[in-house]
């Protein structure tokens, strides 16, 4: 029997991209046939098993913003030793290093799920651009002469790899299409422009372009609203962008079911982080009918055509351009054109592809 080990570092308090793209793997690995165990960071130590697998925790201290992340590598090894998997799958490209490392040396193939682009996360977050490039490039190449494959979600996360030469599959992630679906609810006719906004309040995802975006509306006399869902460390800041403006904080939002409510019932969803990877905000709101305005630059442009959103600049006018644009369209052909490109992306589709991923490792490693 196949056994595959997920490590998911540096966790947090919601459930954020990595996270469900984490538990819906996990759960198609099961539904396959496959053995699981998932390794995260938590409180204390725990082992527990579900449905979907076993379950273990390793005590890790917080880092800021109830994230916590796993800072003893060879804890990990040691419970890894006792389930003994056939391939590891890694969502940490520093502080589990030794685990790749590990595997390698007992004939286990690995895998690099790389969620972010360091890159782009350490300019957003800094602001800062010199002296990146070579740092990352430093560890990218160390990273490729450890791992067996790296996955990556979009042609702008794989570019980050430059010269590597392990082998980089790019494996988009999908979008659960039941739960978020444009039955859920549409726009109030009422003349307002309802715009929304759903993740992590921190500067590497953008909000504050989201908020200065909305402002822009606002001061040129559109009647709109912008409702943002979700927490994070900036919210104080947002407010002050927000100033007067007709923005909304409602913080977490406890439930998919109501996430995707809330954004079926928005004329344009903004998901303008100019440094994203993939974006599961984008597909959850196209497939809740909602199109999409984004950055030009970064993995959520892969995500939409000209029918289902629009991209522009990273700056707020150029953002509220495009804004303006798609709340133009005939609202029933933009809904349904959103719907129609997130159905490009569902799980199973990304579980059968990193499942071959899989098996491949495998064999290559049995048969040396």
């Amino acid at each position: 029997m196949q056994r595959i080990a997920q490590l998911a570092n540096f966790v947090g308090p919601t459930s954020g991209g990595m996270r469900t793209a984490i538990d819906h793997l996990g759960q198609g690995y099961r539904a396959a046939g496959f053995e699981r165990v998932l390794v995260t960071p938590g409180e204390r130590d725990s082992i527990s098993e579900d449905e979907n697998g076993v379950l273990i925790r390793l005590r890790a201290p917080r880092i800021g913003g109830g994230y916590r992340l796993i800072a003893e590598p060879w804890r990990v090894i040691e419970a890894l030793e006792r389930f003994r998997p056939t391939t590891v799958e890694i969502s940490d490209k520093s502080t589990l290093l030794p685990v790749a490392h590990w595997a390698r040396r007992q004939g286990i193939g690995s895998i690099l799920f790389s969620h972010e682009r360091l890159d782009a996360m350490v300019s957003l977050r800094t602001g800062r651009q010199l002296g990146i490039a070579a740092g990352v490039g430093a560890l990218y190449r160390l990273l490729g002469r450890t791992y067996d494959a790296i996955v990556v979600t979009s042609r702008f996360a794989a570019a980050e790899f430059g010269e590597v030469t392990t082998p980089l599959v790019r494996i988009p992630l999908g979008v659960d299409l039941d739960t978020f679906h444009p039955s859920l609810g549409s726009p109030a006719a009422d003349g307002v422009l309802k715009l929304v906004h759903a993740g992590r309040l921190s500067r590497e995802k953008s909000p504050h372009l989201a908020v200065a975006t909305a402002v822009e509306l606002h001061s040129r006399g559109i009647p709109c609203r912008l409702d943002v869902y979700g927490s994070g460390p900036h919210l104080d800041e947002l407010v002050a962008i927000a100033g007067s403006a007709p923005v909304h904080f409602h913080g977490y939002v406890d439930g998919r079911v109501e996430l995707a409510r809330r954004l079926a019932q928005a004329d344009v969803a903004l998901s303008v982080c100019p440094g994203e990877t993939f974006g599961l905000a984008v597909l959850e709101a196209l497939a809740a009918g909602t199109p999409v305005v984004t950055a030009d630059t970064g993995g959520a442009r892969e995500l939409l055509d000209a029918r289902s959103g629009a991209w522009a600049a990273p700056r707020p006018d150029h953002l509220a351009d495009a804004v303006l644009e798609v709340a133009g369209r005939p609202e029933t052909s933009s809904r349904t054109a959103a719907r129609e490109q997130a159905e490009r992306y569902d799980w199973q589709t990304c579980v059968d592809r990193m499942l071959a991923l899989h098996n491949r490792l495998t064999w290559n490693r049995h048969a040396a």
